[in-house]
């Protein structure tokens, strides 16, 4: 089994990039957006790592970080990593002498999050190993985020960082309609800034490498208006 994480986080588009980036390791996810519900998740769940935004509505991060180290000895010693817009020296002290296990200050990309994630997870024991190779696969594409492979039709695919993390996360959820939004964050990280224009000129180059007609996709498709998904089936 992998792990069960606990992601508290009052951006919800932030939020569900965690928790898509965490599928696609393989781990199951709870998301919350205020402290006061995730401590009671972490109560109920008992999650295996609870992933801590600082600035929470109605309880924030350190609230929850000193009531978790201060309450139930169940809960007690679950894993916290902290999530902070924050640089200050004496707040991310303050987390760490609270009790968190580790500290990531935005912006940051997904890969480096969950590369971290992996860190904090194997120091605690509390869950087996993460697989090595979460391979996801979807219309006869394969995503290899270890090797940072990407096959079509089992042949090897040159892609650069961009489209590679358009490919993760469609991958991962085909069928589903990501906005270009969803995907700019995909592609650039947490919080950094660029235009959506970019992520048509990534599509249009990856249709190149996956589609037999540029022109007549049937594998990255446009959905009018809203965005574009990754077909369910073999093209």
């Amino acid at each position: 089994m992998c792990a069960h994480v606990l992601v508290a986080e009052d951006d919800e588009m932030q939020a569900e990039l965690i928790r898509r980036s965490l599928l696609a390791e393989g781990h199951t996810a709870t998301v919350v957006h205020d402290g006061a519900a995730a401590l009671d998740a972490a109560r109920r769940l008992g999650p295996d790592l609870v992933v801590l935004d600082l600035m929470l509505p109605v309880i924030d991060g350190f609230g929850v970080c000193r009531v978790l180290r201060g309450g139930d000895p169940a809960h007690a010693d679950i894993p916290v990593l902290m999530l902070t817009a924050r640089s200050e020296e004496d707040d991310l002290l303050l987390g760490l002498e609270l009790g968190a296990d580790d500290y990531m200050t935005k912006p940051y990309s997904p890969r480096e999050l969950m590369a971290r994630i992996r860190t904090v997870l194997r120091r605690s024991g509390r869950t087996a190993a993460v697989p090595e190779n979460p391979v996801v696969r979807a219309a006869g594409i394969t995503v290899d985020p270890e090797r940072h492979e990407v096959r079509c039709d089992g042949e090897p695919v040159e892609c650069t960082p961009g489209e590679f993390q358009i490919l993760l996360a469609m991958a991962g959820e085909p069928e589903r309609v990501f906005t270009r939004r969803q995907l700019l964050q995909c592609t650039r990280g947490f919080d950094r800034a660029s235009t959506e224009r970019a992520v048509d000129v990534h599509i249009m180059n990856l249709r190149k490498k996956i589609e037999a007609d540029p022109r007549r996709p049937v594998r990255l498709l446009t959905v009018f208006g809203v965005g574009y998904k990754l077909s369910g089936g073999r093209a």
